[in-house]
């Protein structure tokens, strides 16, 4: 049984979403709502390879804000760049030192960056040690690099203690 469904708890929690979403219980919706609890954690078995440990999850939580609000204050700087009559963008890519450990809070770190608008994660160096973001507006790279370092990579080291 444990290989067939392998988390047992995230294919109940699937199979009452899926229910709850389609509006109704009916014998197909309940069968296709099991096949879904069953493969996509056979699929999603991988990821779970990747263990790590928070050592301070209420830090997690206030990484979580302040990352929505970015996300939300570059938004508004992004559509005032678009909206301005004269484009005048800096384009910069811009080779960013990891100071982090750890698959996990690496990832973590490249997604938050791509998900605040105006950056992007676009590869990660061959060593693990650096990563590539292309940014759309940069007076000084440095002084982005220093606040990706501030704003982020200092508090994915506290949470994960890498």
């Amino acid at each position: 049984m444990n290989k067939l469904v392998p988390a047992p708890w995230w294919s109940l929690f699937l199979l009452a979403f899926w229910l709850l979403l389609q509006n109704k219980v009916s014998v197909g919706a309940t069968l296709l709502g099991l096949v879904l609890a069953i493969i996509i954690p056979l699929y999603t078995l991988r990821a779970r390879d990747y263990r790590t440990t928070l050592h301070h999850p209420l830090l997690g939580v206030q990484y979580f804000f302040i990352l929505l609000g970015d996300i939300i204050v570059s938004n508004f700087n992004i559509a005032a760049i678009i909206l301005r009559p004269r484009k005048n963008i800096k384009p910069a890519l811009i080779e960013f030192p990891l100071a982090i450990s750890g698959s996990v809070p690496i990832t973590i770190l490249a997604s938050t960056i791509s998900l605040t608008p105006g950056t992007i994660s676009a590869e990660l160096g061959r060593d693990g040690r650096s990563i590539l973001i292309h940014a759309l507006n940069v007076d000084d790279p440095e002084a982005t690099i220093q606040q990706i370092k501030q704003r982020y990579e200092r508090r994915l080291k506290e949470i994960f203690q890498c």
